[in-house]
Order: C-alpha cells, then structure tokens, then sequence
C-alpha cells in the first residue's frame, strides 16, 4: 500500500482562495436576519480546537467520505492523549442530538480544559479555561472556494454554547499555543452575530447550521453526556430489545417528529372527549347543584323563621330573669337589715371588755418581775464564772504536781553542781576529746606508713629474679641490695665515694641495676636457665662481665630492711591502742558532764514548778471563799423571782379570759358583716340594672309581658326559656350552614366556634355570645334574600345553556375521533414505508459486504389506549446465516463479531434511508474493541468500504491493540500526541491520508492552515 502524508502543524495566517489575504482581520457587518441550513451539502474538511479539553490548537484536516481513525500516544499508552475529547468534541460540531441541544447542552462544557484534571499526573496547575472554540471548517468535498467557517463557543456559565459563521477559512493562526488561543478571541469578535444583535444558542444549532437534518451518528463509549436515544453501536445487538430498536432507528430516520404528531392528535382526541365527559358531568353537576341551592333557599327561610322564635323565646328569659332577680332583691334587702343591727350589738360588748382588759394590764409587776430576772440571771452568771475558774486551777495543779518527780530525778545527777559548773566541766570534757582524737589520727597514719614501708621492703629490687632463683635453688643477692648506700645517693649520678662511683660504674638506678642480682661464678649457668623467662635480668659473677667476685655467703641488706620495717609496724599499732583507749576515755568524761549538765538545769526548773503550784493553791483558796459568798444570793433571788412569776400568770389568766370572750364578740361582730357583705354582694350580682337593660324596660313592664302569655308559656322558667331559645337557633344555624360550610360569615364562624367550644363555662358563653350570634345570622339572611330570588331565576336560564355545549362537545369529540384515526392510518403507512426502505438498504448494505442477506419484521402495533404514551412499535432485525437458509431473528445466540457486523450495517443502512441523498458522519469510540483478533482487519475496511461507497465519514477512536488493524484499512490517519502529563497541551497531531486520499489531504492541509 503506498502513502504519504502532511503534517498539521503549519501555523501561518489562513488564506482563502479567491478572497486574498487574511492577515488583517476586520468587524464584519452584523447581520439582521439568519438564514436556516446555513451549511447546506457542504461536508466538514477541516476541525481546531482552542481551550478545548488537552487538544492542540492546530487545525486539524477532515477527508470526508471514507474512514478515518484517530490513535493516540500520552505520557504511557495511547491513553490520556485526547482521543475521545477530540470524536466528542466533532459530534457538537455536527449537531449530534444527544448532547440534548435543547435543554442548553450544559455537558459541552465539560469539554473544556481543566487545570484540576491535568495538574494530577505532572504536579503542576494551570488555569482552568472558563471558555473555549471548536471551530470547523465545511466546503464542497473537492473545493474550498464556497467554504463556510462554523465557530461554537464554549462556556461555562449559560450560556454553555453560542454559534456565529463566516463565509470562507477563518481559523485562529498563530506562531504558539498561547497566541493562538488569544488570535481565537479576536477572531471570535470580529465574527458577525448570527441572529441580529444575539448569537444562535444551543437549542437553534441544528436548525440554522444543518436545516434539522440528521448529521451525525455517534457512538462516544467514554462521553461526557447522557444518552437520549438508543444507541445501536452502545451495546451486542442482541441485548436491545425490538422496541428500542425502533426507537434508534426513527431517531435515525426522522420518524420522532411524526411519532410526537401522532402523539399530539391522540392528546387533542383525548381532550375533546374529556371536555365532552365534563360537559355531560357539568350539566349533571349544576342540576345537583341547582337542586341542592333550591333546597339551601328553602332551608334558609325555615332559619328565618325558627330564628324568629329563638329571639321571641330569648325576650321571654330575659322577662322571667328580671321578675325573679325582682323578687329576690326584696328578700334579700330585709336580711341585710337584721345583719347590720346583729354587727352594732357586738360592737358594744367588744368595748366593754375591752375596758376590763385595760385595767388588768398595768406594767408594774411585769417591771418588778424583769428587775428580779435580771438580778438572778447575773447572780448565775458570776457563780458559773467562779465555778469554771475553780476547774481550771485544779487541773493546773494536778498538772505541775505530776512533773515534780521526774525533775527531783534528774536532779540527782548534777552531784551539788549547778548549772555553770557543769556547763564548764563539759567544755573541758570536749577537749579531752578532741585532743585524744588528733593523738589517734597521728597513730593511724603511722601505722599506714609502716605497713607501706613493710611492703616496699618486701617487693624490693629484683625481687623475681630472686624468687625464681630461690625455687631453683641457685644462692643470688640483689645488686642494690648488696651496694648498701642511702637512696639519695643512689639516685645521684655525681655521688662521690666509692659505693657511688660503683653505682656510677653501672648507670644510674633504673634498668638494668633494678633487675641484676649477683650470683656465683659456678651457678652462673644455673642461673641463666632459671630466669629465661625473665628477660632483661642481669646476672652479675666472678666471671661475668660486671663485676667480677666471688662471695662466700649471700649478702643480707633485704632481711634487715625487712625486719626494721616489721618493728617500725608493731610500735606504731601499739601507739594506735593507747591513743584509741584515750578516745573512750574522754567520750565516757563527755556523756558524764552532759548528764550532770541536765540535772542542774532539771533543779532549776524544779523550782520555778514549786513556785507556780503555790500560786495556784492561793488562787484555789480565793475561788473557794468567792463561790461561798455567792451561794445564799442566788438562792434568794431565785425566790423573789419565782413569786412575782406566780403573781404574773395569775393576772396573765384573768386576762386570756377577757380576750376570749372579745373574740367571740368579734367573731359575732365579723359575722354580721360578713353576712351583710355578702347580702349585698348577692344583690349586686342579680345585676338588676344590666337586667333591667337587656330587657329593655323597667320590673314592672316584664312581669306585664309574662302577665300576657298563654297558661301553658307563663309558669316557663328562665332555663326553660334558654333551653327553647338554644334549640330553635341550633335548627337556624343548622338549616343556613348544613355542615362545615365555607360561605359562613368570619364574624358568625368566630361567634358559633366561640360559643362551641368544650370545656367548664360552656353555657355562660353560649348565652353571652346568643345576642350576637342572632345578630350575626339575622343579617347574613337579610342579605342573602335578594340574592336567592335571583338565583332562582338564573337556575333555568343556566340549564339551557349547559346543555348546548354538551351537544356541541359531543360533535367536536366526535370530529376528534375521524382526524385521528385519518392521520394514524397515514402514520403508518409512512412508517411502513420508512422502515421497509431501511430494510431494503440493510439487505444491500449486507449482500454487497459478505452476508446472505438481512430484512426487518415490523408488525402494526395497536396505538396506545394512554395519550401521553409514546406509540411504541417492535422492530426485529433478521438475517441469513447460509444461502439459502431462512432469516434468523436478531436475538438468537451469535459470535459478537457477526452482531457487531449487522449493527454497523443497521445503523448505516438507517442512516442512508434518512439522510436523501445528504452527507452523514458516524464517529466511533473504541473502534472494534469487542471484535476478536481474526475480525477486527475484516470490520474496519467494512467501514471503510461502506463509507466510501455512500458518502459516509466514518470518524473511529482506537486503542492501541486496534492501531495495526485499523492503519492499513482506512483512508485518513490522525494521530495525537502528548509525551508527558506536564505538558499542558499536546503536540502538534500527525496526519496521514492514505492511497488516493493523500494529495487531498495535503490540499485540505494547506488550505486551512497556510
């Protein structure tokens, strides 16, 4: 296969061939009036997108009338690279319907770009776009010359799309991403507004753009929007039922407006024969309703007249109440006379004894029992005082008695000696102690010399080379032992003398005069073997190379150091004895002295107790003779006080008898006015007055009034009368408002609910509120009186005229009826003819690529008995699986391959049978994903033949598996490229057009992006 290609990414200013130069763009006059179709045959060539989702802003060419698949390549796969943005963003371009155009199409939108989305794999952020161009470009299919540019622009507040055109290539050019998008909102303001002074919106796409005619069917598996029709490419053909089948097929064909006609004439049937059914319901209705008014009128005059009663049986209450209060009044007067002359006769004995009382309450003895009280209460006071202080100086006493045997004890050991000597002997005692303590410490540090002295002897100059000599039984003397010099003047190299200049003949003390030992010229041998582990020994003999002699005996200066060192210890632990036993000693003289010390400090404080115990047992004897003394007072005050105590009660009595006897003629007093109160608070509350008003006469009027009823009404009683007034306005109400009727006056509802309420008072209220509710209703039925006549004479007159519009309703339901039935029958018909052309279209489409043949079944359904719902008919898709085989229906268990197959030539076949002629694009999400390996090479060039071959573009995304197949088959190849996530946007896309459409797609190319 031979091709070539031509990139899209030329970004120099657009020309138009016969429309020159571009470079500067210029406001173009705003137009009045839009014309419809204003695309008209013209196929779409060229698509750019600005701000829209991440897609280039390069213009992209468009071979119409063959297939062109879009692969991608993002920062890891063919994912993320923009491919279902790019197919989404054509079907808004093409008016595809279920971006529902007539709701506003909100989700176009959502096509923009989104910083929030794109920041997520690069961790960068970028501004979200708040709008954004899809731009397309539509010409004849060979010639740019009648081009027209379509600009969509995207926002996201409504609203969402606004829609302005140009004649010739307009598309935003520039050398960058960001001048383009800036030269694409210049553009997009020079544009003339497409309606007059506003832009075409969504809902008008479709209309001013493509005339309403169907051009684009779309299959976006990863869209942004809902679906409103059935999507035959959505899903296996065999899983959609024969309904949605035809639901997808008449959104294809065009058939939904009818459907919705058949629909409407069926509502308007509907209506009719309802408004029919409501006239014959209405006249029915107003003859109730006239029989049930005449009925209300007739009610109405029976309240007038039992409200006559009720007012005539009211007047008679108020007559009986006055009469009877009349009566009772004149009773209660004469009582109260008799209550007033009772309260004058207590008043009088009240003051009587009263007097009495007086004489008995003189203040003398109260003043004389008060002085006795005080004086015996004092009297009290002091001997208690006196008493307490004589316990306090007896428990003193016993207190400082019980201290005096210790102190004579401790008094004891001061010897005679008082406080100062003692104090002196036990400082002298210290330092005795302290003397002896230095002498021990002197001791202690001579014994530790001694000792250390005794160990430097003993671990002297080569003390192991002498002892390993010793357990080898060679005789040997240490050099230094033998040289028996003072150590300073071993330690001084210039010593003078001869043992220093032998010390000097060996070196200085040090190695090797520390570690030599002298042994005999015979035992050298021996004594070289012994001390072979120490090295560093000097062995000095006769025949050595020292000092060369020959001793009879072994020389003893180590012994004797050693023994002066051991007596040096013995006197110095003798002299660490005596000086510890000294420090007994004068510890024992210390603790002595201190006890003599608190002994005479004891006898000093023995006798200041002695001193205090005498002054306490005088304070005891003063106590004593005070309380002796005090003793016969208090007793003949207590005396005093309890005679005159007796004297008091006595008067006291007498006088708690007098003011009994005052109460009791108070009470008497209080009783006569109490009943005079309420005497005349009785004859207040019979409310003659407000009787007498309610009335509306004087006593004597009423008992007139009742004078003049019949036997059988003068001996009624006031409740009687009520009890007769309460029903008869019952019946009233009752015949004027039968239940809960809404025409009751507010002031009569709030009067009748008043006096109905439940609870204690209800008759107070119901007679309280009986004038007004009388009142009340009076009125309403004087002012519905007239209103009843003439109801009555409008009753015959409306009953005539509701029975003309029942004939009338009845005809134009019956009219309803015919139409209906004319247009279904025609519906039908046309239906028939639509789908029998779709399925002679599905039989050539499947004879012509590779199968047996294919046909539709569509039985007539019944339409539907409910106006609202939707005439619903069931198209089943058959074919053959052999020649000559019979037609198998749709829904049969087939290979996913061979459903795929038939839906792709259903949907094509049906797009054909609707499009007369015109140019139709079918874009594809997925291309071939659910096809097996060994049929996806097979359904690509399937789309690719039928496109070509009926003037359908056939627009397929693909995935990378899919990429191989679909290369080699199709017509124009458009890849898209984004190598990283923080890139922003992608890279220029790559495009490909294949056999004998390469040299169109670089005419296309340089046409819209040179």
């Amino acid at each position: 296969m031979r091709k070539s290609g031509a990139s899209a990414a030329q970004d120099t200013e657009t020309t138009t061939p016969g429309l020159g130069s571009q470079a500067s763009l210029m406001p173009v006059e705003t137009r009045a009036a839009p014309s419809e179709n204003v695309v008209g045959d013209r196929v779409l060539i060229a698509v750019q997108a600005v701000n829209v989702s991440r897609l280039s802003t390069h213009p992209v060419p468009i071979v119409p009338g063959t297939l062109i698949v879009v692969a991608g390549a993002g920062p890891k796969d063919s994912n993320g690279a923009g491919k279902s943005s790019f197919i989404a963003m054509i079907t808004a371009l093409l008016g595809d319907e279920q971006w529902r155009f007539a709701s506003g199409a909100k989700s176009v939108s959502e096509l923009l770009f989104n910083a929030e989305l794109a920041a997520g794999g690069g961790g960068r952020s970028w501004a979200s776009a708040d709008h954004g161009y899809i731009v397309g470009v539509f010409a004849g299919a060979h010639s740019v010359d009648d081009a027209v540019t379509v600009w969509l622009r995207v926002n996201q507040e409504a609203p969402h799309l606004e829609i302005r055109w140009i004649q010739g290539v307009r598309v935003a050019a520039a050398a960058s991403e960001a001048e383009r998008v800036a030269r694409a909102d210049e553009v997009w303001a020079t544009l003339p507004r497409s309606a007059g002074r506003r832009d075409v919106v969504a809902r008008d796409l479709t209309r001013f753009l493509y005339g309403d005619r169907v051009r684009c069917v779309s299959f976006l598996s990863t869209s942004v929007r809902s679906k409103v029709a059935t999507n035959l490419l959505s899903q296996p053909l065999n899983e959609i039922s024969p309904e949605r089948v035809f639901e997808a097929i008449a959104a294809l064909t065009g058939l939904d407006a009818e459907l919705d006609q058949e629909r409407e004439a069926r509502r308007d049937e509907h209506v009719k024969r309802v408004r029919a059914a409501q006239a014959v319901e209405l006249l029915r209705e107003f003859e109730d309703e006239s029989r049930t008014l005449l009925e209300t009128f007739d009610r109405r005059d029976r309240a007038r007249v039992r409200l006559a009663d009720a007012l005539r049986c009211w007047r008679g209450r108020l007559a009986r109440r006055l009469a009877d209060a009349a009566r009772r009044d004149e009773s209660l007067a004469g009582d109260l006379e008799r209550s007033r002359a009772a309260g004058e006769r207590a008043a009088e004995a009240i003051g009587m004894v009263r007097a009495e009382i007086a004489t008995l309450k003189d203040d003398t003895m109260e003043r004389a029992l008060a002085e006795a009280r005080r004086e015996l209460t004092a009297l009290q006071s002091r001997a208690a005082k006196l008493d307490a202080d004589r316990a306090v100086a007896e428990n003193a006493v016993d207190e400082l008695r019980g201290w005096i045997p210790g102190l004579e004890e401790r008094r004891r050991l001061a010897d005679g000696r008082d406080v100062e000597t003692a104090d002196a002997e036990l400082v002298q005692a210290r330092l005795r102690l302290n003397e002896a303590l230095k002498a021990l410490g002197v001791a202690d540090r001579e014994v530790e010399g001694a000792g250390a002295a005794l160990d430097d002897a003993e671990g002297g100059p080569a003390a192991a080379q002498l002892n390993a000599l010793t357990e080898a039984g060679v005789g040997a003397t240490g050099l230094l032992d033998a040289i028996d010099v003072a150590e300073h003047a071993r330690d001084d190299e210039t010593a003078s003398g001869p043992a220093g200049q032998g010390a000097a003949a060996l070196g200085a003390r040090g190695w090797p005069q520390e570690h030599a030992v002298i042994v005999d010229a015979a035992d050298l041998e021996a004594a070289a073997r012994a001390l072979r582990a120490l090295p560093g020994s000097v062995l000095v003999s006769a025949a050595g190379v020292t000092v060369v002699g020959s001793f009879e005996a072994v020389a003893t200066g180590r012994e004797a150091r050693i023994k002066a060192a051991e007596q040096r210890l013995h006197r110095a632990r003798d002299t660490q004895e005596t000086a510890a036993g000294a420090v007994r000693v004068a510890e024992d003289g210390v603790a002595e002295a201190g006890r003599r010390l608190e002994g005479a400090r004891a006898a000093v404080q023995l006798a200041d107790i002695e001193r205090r115990l005498a002054e306490r047992r005088a304070t005891l004897a003063e106590l004593a003779g005070a309380l002796a003394e005090v003793g016969p007072k208090v007793g003949e005050a207590e005396r005093r006080a309890s005679t005159l105590d007796f004297r008091a009660r006595t008067r006291n009595m007498e006088v708690e008898r007098l003011e009994g006897r005052r109460a009791r003629h108070e009470a008497d007093r209080d009783q006569a006015r109490d009943q005079a109160a309420k005497i005349t608070s009785d004859r207040d509350a019979l409310g003659m007055d407000a009787l007498a008003g309610e009335w509306g006469g004087t006593v004597d009027g009423a008992r007139e009034w009742l004078e003049s009823l019949s036997e059988q009404e003068r001996p009624l009683t006031a409740e009687e009368w009520w009890r007769a007034a309460e029903r008869q306005l019952d019946e009233a109400l009752r015949d004027t408002f039968p239940g809960d009727d809404e025409e009751m006056p507010e002031e009569l509802r709030f009067l009748v609910r008043q006096r109905g309420e439940p609870g204690a008072g209800r008759t107070a209220r119901e007679q309280a509120t009986f004038p007004g509710v009388c009142a009340a209703l009076s009125s309403y039925l004087r002012g519905q009186e007239e209103y009843e006549r003439h109801q009555r004479r409008q009753i015959e007159s409306q009953i005539a005229t509701r029975q003309w519009d029942l004939t009338a309703s009845a005809k134009g339901a019956e009219e309803a009826a015919q139409s209906t039935a004319v247009h279904r029958a025609a519906l039908t018909a046309a239906i028939k003819a639509r789908l029998t052309r779709v399925a002679e279209e599905f039989e050539k489409l499947d004879t012509s690529y590779g199968g047996y043949g294919a046909t539709l079944e569509f039985p007539v359904p019944p339409a539907p008995a409910d106006p609202e719902q939707r005439w619903a008919w069931r198209v089943t898709p058959k074919w053959r699986r052999g020649e000559g085989q019979g037609f198998v229906p749709y829904n049969r268990r087939a290979n996913t391959a061979l459903m795929d197959e038939k839906a792709v030539k259903l949907v094509c076949a049906a797009a054909i049978a609707s499009s007369g002629g015109g140019h139709l694009c079918l874009v594809l999400d997925e291309l071939g994903r659910n096809l097996g390996k060994e049929h996806r090479r097979e359904a690509v060039a399937l789309f690719r033949r039928i496109g070509e071959t009926y003037g359908i573009t056939v627009i397929g995304a693909l995935q990378d598996d899919m990429e191989p197949y679909a290369v080699d088959a199709c017509g124009q190849y458009i890849k898209l490229r984004r190598s990283s996530d923080a890139m922003p946007y992608n890279e220029p896309p790559v495009i490909i057009g294949h056999d004998r459409h390469a040299e169109r797609v670089r005419v296309l190319a340089s046409a819209v992006s040179r």
